[in-house]
């Protein structure tokens, strides 16, 4: 009986397997092909093979490695044989699903497209070639020394070829001294060249057993978890939030000051890493991941000077003014969807150069899906469970797909537990309440469950007699935007520790506020009595702030203090900056106002900025910034998109009509030659005569992909350069190749 082919299978499916087939290979369906033989062409491909074999679990690729093994791309292969190679167990159903193997509804013979072969390379199921008369051999009869025994077992583990000095020339049994010319001599082992052996697939599947693999090796692992509260898991990850939030700010406020430069290859130079990290208080690998946290979310760009920098764009200011959890949402989506790994920044590349944060050497395309791969699966456990080993969790992806995410595929698992975590998305080996509604591209309830988790802001500060301010938890925004105007950070943490200081205090002046402000502020807000120390030095500090004013004339001084005025122009800042006396209590300057009270303040002097209506301003720098850049969306770049609906039903009928095409009969056919400017009357008048009298005709043409394909088709109109049929399909007269009236 000939065997069945794959093109005569897939005609046989009915039509929700075909969609179900289209759906999970769609590298099939693009462009639609012309009719099952084409399908089963595309679908017999290696590099199709080979793709859908990443969908493939460990069990299931030993399954179709076996039918490789038992040769069913050259024959059908009999369940009985099957059954020997790889136990009783069934033939999972995910070959058929996904058209690699087949079989004959009849006999249950199973074939493989002739392409899976180069899927496994030279050995699969690390089997070598077959000898048959080796077939049967009893190894327990032969004479063989323990030497030559361990030599067979290994090699029979895979890959069953090796290396060896001792294959060089043909020795006889009785002079062989080494266990590979005894095994030579003997036949159980095949020459490949002077310096390769080879052992024969009967001897290896003997030694295992007969089986292709031993009993228990291929079952699934299982992953070990700690059952936790959700509550837990989400707090415990709002609070590696807060951490996060708070050194990418002050990594944005540090490159608002004093930019970074971009290397000449690009990226992050060692010691700007060193420097930033010094700054923002945190090791070099979380500095890494803060700087390609804020650049995939766009709040950081290099700027296009002759000498570019690594600038913060005008996002930032929006992100810094919102909510927390709208700031966590920013960067955890930019993370999921980030094609690059920061955890390779500061390793060494094959030629011992070290690879730089921001640079193209830590793009990896695969990364989003490989991310998105192992949350989910954290979020498939019961609410608040947590793998107890990262490892484990390693493994038991490696098992449910193999083949999928490359070399780096563990080392990117073991990524996504360290950085999810860094981001509050991973806590106690589990995954947040935030992250999995984001996982549901649910943003909304993301930023919901991460400010319900978030610690509830406190309203009052611990003012200490040695003038520390402690906050003992996430302040409130406006005290926070207080608290920071008038006191510097001395310690961050849960509990922050705040220092008043003379610079602080004049600071918070040279804003606006004035010495009842503060004291309000303190009196208001302080759950400890404020300390005697701490209004004297406001007292002190406002009692001289201020005493200048100046304008811009470009600049102006003006005092009521005539004596303070004198002061000014005896010391040196006055010859630098062009000052004089216009009035007896001001002063005017060409340079910037900015400037000059820069140069007033390191002379000792305590001058505020005034503005038109007398008011005191804030001339500190709000730092750099450059345009924003249009982020692509990075999440169609790591997966293709998922195939609609309506293109399975238009693909699938495409197919159909194909099928119907190739397998009907018609008679006479009229061919359109090549090239333009030949004669079309025959064809015209048969499509003509179709239409008169509604019959089916059957035409070749060359659809607008250029593949030549052909369709059965009832004309209701043929003119205009047009045969519409009465399935509303349209057919430019010149991509009709050949048409025939398809008989009874």
């Amino acid at each position: 009986m000939p065997a069945l082919a794959l093109a005569d299978w897939l005609r046989s499916l009915p039509d929700d397997r075909m969609a179900s087939l289209l759906r999970a290979r769609r590298d099939l369906a693009t462009p639609p092909p012309s009719d099952s033989t084409v399908l089963a062409t595309r679908a017999g491909t290696p590099g199709s093979i080979a793709r859908a074999c990443e969908q493939l679990d460990s069990a299931t690729l030993a399954t179709y490695e076996g039918l490789v093994v038992a040769g069913a791309d050259t024959e059908p292969v009999t369940p009985e044989r099957l059954a020997e190679l790889l136990g009783d167990e069934p033939v999972p159903a995910g070959l058929f699903e996904l058209a690699l193997a087949w079989d004959d509804p009849d006999t249950g013979e199973i074939q493989i497209p002739p392409g899976a072969r180069e899927t496994f390379g030279p050995f699969p199921a690390g089997l070598g070639d077959s000898v048959p008369s080796l077939a049967g051999t009893d190894l327990d009869a032969l004479n063989l020394g323990d030497d030559e025994r361990a030599l067979l077992r290994k090699l029979s583990a895979g890959p069953p070829i090796g290396r060896t000095r001792d294959a060089a020339a043909d020795v006889p049994l009785e002079l062989a001294e080494t266990p590979v010319q005894k095994l030579l001599a003997r036949g159980l082992l095949i020459r490949r060249d002077e310096s390769t052996v080879e052992l024969p697939r009967e001897l290896g599947l003997a030694l295992r057993g007969g089986s292709i693999h031993r009993e228990g090796e291929l079952a699934e692992p299982d992953l070990p978890v700690h059952p936790h509260g959700q509550s837990t898991v989400d707090e415990a990850g709002a609070g590696e939030t807060m951490e996060l939030l708070r050194h990418a700010e002050t990594l944005l406020r540090t490159w608002s000051d004093t930019p970074s430069p971009v290397l000449k290859s690009g990226g992050l130079g060692v010691r700007e890493i060193k420097r930033l990290a010094r700054d923002v208080d945190v090791d070099e690998t979380r500095l890494a991941l803060l700087a390609e946290l804020v650049a995939g979310a766009g709040l950081v760009a290099a700027s296009d000077d002759a000498t570019p920098e690594w600038v913060p764009t005008t996002l930032t200011d929006s992100w810094l003014s919102s909510p927390p959890a709208i700031r966590w949402m920013t960067l955890a989506q930019a993370w999921l969807d980030l094609p690059r790994l920061p955890g390779l920044a500061g390793q060494r590349d094959e030629k011992d150069k070290a690879l730089a944060a921001l640079s193209e050497e830590l793009r990896r395309p695969n990364a989003p899906m490989l991310r998105r791969r192992a949350l989910t699966t954290l979020s498939e456990l019961s609410g608040g469970a947590g793998v107890k080993s990262v490892d484990e969790l390693v493994n038991y992806l490696a098992w449910h797909a193999p083949r999928k995410g490359g070399r780096l595929r563990d080392d990117i698992t073991r990524a996504t537990m360290s950085e999810g975590a860094a981001l509050g998305m991973v806590a106690l080996g589990a995954i947040t309440s935030a992250a999995a509604a984001l996982l549901d591209d649910d943003a909304h309830t993301a930023a919901s469950a991460m400010a319900d988790a978030m610690p509830t802001p406190v309203e009052e500060v611990l003012v200490q007699a040695d003038l520390t301010v402690v906050a003992p938890g996430p302040l409130e925004a406006d005290l926070a935007a207080e608290i920071t105007a008038v006191a510097d950070v001395e310690s961050a943490g849960h509990a922050t520790v705040y220092r008043v200081t003379e610079a602080s205090v004049r600071r918070a002046l040279d804003t606006g506020r004035t010495a009842d402000d503060l004291h309000e502020l303190f009196r208001t807000r302080s759950a400890t009595p404020v300390p005697q120390g701490l209004t004297y030095l406001i007292d002190d500090v406002a009692r001289r702030h201020g005493r200048l004013r100046g304008g811009a004339a470009a600049s102006f001084l003006r005092c009521d203090d005539e004596v303070l005025i004198a002061e000014v122009m005896a010391h040196s800042v006055a010859a630098d900056h062009d000052l004089r006396k216009i009035a007896p209590t001001v002063l005017v300057s060409p340079y910037p106002l900015a400037e000059l009270l820069d140069a007033l303040r390191g002379a000792g002097f305590t001058p505020a900025a005034e503005g038109p209506d007398g008011r005191i301003l804030d001339l500190r720098p709000s730092g750099r910034r450059i345009p924003a850049r249009n982020r692509p969306t990075q999440r169609t770049a790591h997966a293709p998109a998922p195939i609609s609906e309506d293109q399975v039903s238009a693909v699938l009928a495409h197919i159909r009509a194909g099928d119907r095409a190739a397998t009907t009969r018609r008679g006479t056919t009229v061919r359109l030659p090549a090239g333009g400017g030949a004669d079309t009357s025959a064809t015209m008048a048969l499509l003509a005569q179709a239409t008169r009298e509604q019959r089916e005709v059957w035409i070749g043409f060359v659809d607008s992909h250029g593949t030549a394909t052909q369709r059965i088709v009832t004309p209701v109109r043929v003119g205009g350069g047009i045969l519409e049929g009465s399935d509303n399909e349209r057919y430019p007269l010149h991509r009709i190749t050949s048409a025939a009236l398809v008989e009874a």
